[in-house]
């Protein structure tokens, strides 16, 4: 049976020109960038050159790029300093929105606990905020804002460029969580006048645990980890020079393809919401327009989208309910809440992410079975039953 994978917001196949890029420093370059001998010094080259090829794709200077373990690692440590620079200029506030990555709100969730204060913006029922929302926010006090350039679930693309021009105005600092924007849409930090920027190359076909921060030049950062000179001070431990490279190759080729590859992906998404919604009583979750041209995100009513899941999975589609990082979860999702979808509903999600790997074939398929196994759901649940016969209303 063959695999459909459209997982694709939860991680990507690793590119052959990610591996190809990657394999040298299995092998042959395997110094320690930090030593001073030859060995270290040529591994140091290839680091560096890795850094300025990054920061080419995103528009900013090598010296602005840290590396991380990954994205969430990038926003733990540009929230919490950000918040710490803040709270020595005697603000505690930061302002962000409802239904951001967890990296992000559980990172809140403890500064809470240590005396900041955090603005949770309500998304509309499209998953979108406007600038003049945030300005709103923005407190005398206010030390951060901190919006997700493109939701991991529903894939609604957030007006970044205009929110940092707001926050550039009130002389806030402005981070957004790009893990799921950078290598498939245009990221520019300096038009879009972003201060910090977290992402992560296993959501562009390069390697897993591997990772940067974006920090403008002028922007103090403080150490997120201690014991050793690396990145500028920045972050002790000796960087993954592999996966560095893979991500640099990863990201290249992603810029360079974004044209042709956003215009094929949005094409097959158009199609697979087209084909899903066609199932009575569902419906698309996110923006229509402004989303990633990766990302299907539906709603079917009466059904549990573990079960759905489960079954789609022994057709050989590999699909999501939401984000990766809670699949263990059985609460729904949190960003389909802040939609404002009743819990019933927001349980009966699936998500299909496709990356230029996918093919028409491929849709077609899922088009072909998702509303099969709907329906065979359907057929055994009481609840379905229930709003059949009117017991109960449709919510959709």
């Amino acid at each position: 049976m063959k695999t459909v994978y459209v997982d694709n917001a939860a991680t990507t196949a690793m590119s052959d020109k990610a591996i190809e890029a990657m394999t040298p420093f299995l092998k042959g370059v395997y110094g320690n960038p930090s030593s001073l001998h030859t060995v270290g010094q040529v591994a140091k080259e290839h680091l560096e050159d890795a850094r300025e090829r990054i920061a080419k794709c995103l528009n900013c200077e090598p010296r602005e790029i840290f590396f991380t373990s990954g994205g969430s690692e990038a926003d733990n440590q540009a929230i919490r300093s950000a918040a710490q620079n803040g709270a020595r200029k005697g603000k505690k506030h930061i302002v962000t929105t409802a239904f951001e990555h967890h990296a992000v709100l559980h990172t809140l969730k403890k500064l809470e606990k240590e005396g900041y204060e955090v603005t949770y913006l309500p998304v509309d029922k499209d998953g979108l905020i406007t600038a003049e929302e945030v300005a709103a926010a923005i407190r005398p006090d206010t030390a951060l804002v901190t919006v997700m350039f493109a939701n991991n679930e529903v894939g609604t693309v957030l007006p970044i460029a205009e929110i940092g021009a707001v926050c550039r105005k009130k002389g806030v600092v402005f981070h957004t969580d790009a893990v799921q924007a950078v290598g498939h849409i245009p990221v520019d930090v300096k038009a879009q006048n972003i201060d910090m920027l977290s992402l992560s190359a296993h959501k562009f076909h390069g390697a897993k645990g591997v990772g940067a921060l974006y920090v403008k030049r002028g922007i103090p950062l403080n150490t997120f980890i201690d014991g050793g000179a690396q990145e500028r001070n920045k972050r002790a431990g000796t960087e993954n020079l592999a996966g560095i490279a893979s991500m640099a190759a990863a990201l290249e080729e992603a810029c360079a393809n974004m044209s042709v590859n956003c215009k094929k992906l949005a094409a097959l998404r158009d199609r697979l919401i087209e084909g899903l919604l066609k199932v009575p009583h569902s419906k698309l979750n996110g923006d229509r327009a402004k989303r990633l041209p990766s990302n299907v995100n539906v709603c079917f009513e009466g059904i549990e989208g573990e079960s759905l899941l489960l079954l789609l999975d022994a057709k050989g589609i590999c699909a999501s309910s939401g984000s990766a990082c809670t699949s263990g979860s059985l609460d729904p999702s949190h960003v389909l809440l802040a939609l404002g979808l009743p819990h019933e509903i927001a349980h009966g999600s699936l998500r299909l992410s496709l990356s230029e790997y996918n093919t028409a074939e491929e849709v077609e398929y899922i088009i072909e079975e998702v509303p099969k196994v709907v329906e065979y759901l359907r057929n055994i649940s009481p609840v379905w039953e229930e709003l059949e016969k009117g017991l109960k209303p449709h919510l959709i």
